[in-house]
């Protein structure tokens, strides 16, 4: 199941520097995750210091 970064992004870019299939990508106001990309693999969700990245 791919994941979903919430609305407590701080848009710090762990995540897209964590992501070994670059699924990550900068929006407007948080970063977004390609779902089509996404292979489960958690490393997001490792890296993000704030808790904003879980299963969608």
């Amino acid at each position: 199941m791919p994941h979903k970064i919430s609305d407590e992004c701080i848009m710090c870019g762990a995540c897209a520097d964590a992501c070994p299939v670059e699924a990550i990508s900068e929006g407007d106001t948080q970063y977004n995750i390609d779902p089509e990309l996404c292979i489960d693999c958690g490393a997001c969700t490792d890296a993000c210091a704030v808790g904003a990245i879980s299963e969608e």
